[in-house]
Order: structure tokens, then sequence, then C-alpha cells
């Protein structure tokens, strides 16, 4: 079973209550659950390569998931996914009780149509997600990180400028205390304005 969820506690339990739940009536034996709080859109979601690796060593003949758009990042994804799946003899059924098996031509047909509509509700998210932020910005919102104090490199400032005392380069600073370059100098040059 593998389930893509949001970091939200309860919608993790209830789309695991659903596989379950959907497992027990189906008769299915679990040989694993999968749950994965990374973003669909990444390309490497870790136990998603595990599931892959089971069905490439034909340890399951089946991967249930609460959606199909839980599954793949995007519509060219999911039917590369899905035909190397097919290849092994793998199903991926959806909680909807919609199997996807990619050797039967209705399998194909949905598979492809789902796909589409679940890489456009995605991209639909996400000019959402870009026209909130342009009309945030447009009242005036400043976005991104905003100064302030920063912890580490606050504790970290008295080393960086003993380094410098000493001459020791940028560089040589960053590697030596675990940060970067561009920190190493933020640092500096808010020394030297407030000294």
């Amino acid at each position: 079973m593998y389930a893509r969820v949001s970091t939200s506690d309860q919608s993790c339990e209830r789309q695991l209550a659903d596989l379950t739940g959907f497992a027990e009536r189906g008769s299915f034996d679990v040989m694993g659950v999968f749950t994965e709080t990374a973003s669909g859109t990444r390309a490497n979601r870790a136990e998603r390569a595990k599931i892959m690796n089971l069905a490439q060593a034909r340890e399951i003949d089946a991967i249930l998931v609460t959606e199909l758009s839980r599954w793949g990042r995007s519509t060219q994804d999911l039917l590369d996914t899905l035909h190397r799946l097919a290849g092994w003899n793998v199903s991926v059924i959806a909680v909807s009780g919609m199997t996807f098996e990619l050797h039967t031509p209705h399998g194909r047909m949905m598979a492809t149509m789902l796909a589409g509509i679940a890489q456009f509700e995605r991209d639909l998210i996400s000019e959402r997600v870009k026209s909130g932020l342009a009309a945030a910005k447009a009242r005036g919102k400043k976005l991104g990180r905003q100064p302030g104090q920063r912890p580490k490199s606050d504790k970290l400032a008295p080393k960086v400028m003993a380094h410098i005392a000493e001459g020791r380069s940028y560089r040589w600073i960053a590697r030596d205390l675990g940060i970067s370059k561009n920190t190493v100098t933020e640092i500096v040059k808010r020394h030297r304005e407030n000294p």
C-alpha cells in the first residue's frame, strides 16, 4: 500500500485507514505500508522507489494507492511507471476500485485519461499559488526570508570574526565551520555595519 500524504496527521491517518479498509475488503495480503510526505512533483521519492524495487523483484502483484494522482508526478511519469509495472505484471489499484493494467486497452485508456486530469489539477493548483503570491506581492507583502536575527549565523559570528582577524579566507572559514561562503560574507558585512 502506498500513500503520499500531506504533513497533516489527520490526512495521513485518513488515507491509511482508507487503504487498510480497502485491502481488507479485497482480501489483499499487505506486504508493507509506505507513506511519503515528499512533494508529488519531486522525481526522487524514496518510498515509491522501494515499491518499484519490490515490483521488479516480483515480490508484489499489486500496489494499492489512494488516488492515481498520488502515484505519478506528471502524466508522463505516471505512464512510464505504469508501463514498467506492466512489464513486471504488477497492477496499480486505486481505492476507488479502478485497476490500471496497461496490458488491456481499457486500462491504458483509463490510466491516460485520469493521468491527464491529475496533471490538469496539479497545474491549476500551481497557477493558484503563483496568483496568490503575485497578489500578496502587489499588496506590499514581503515574500521570502525576512531580515532579522539568524540564530545559527549569529552564534557563529564570533568564530568567523576571529578567523577573519587571523587572515583566513572566506572559503576556508566556510569549510571549517560547515557554512556557506555567502553566510561568512553576510556575517562579516553585518559585523562591519554594526561593530
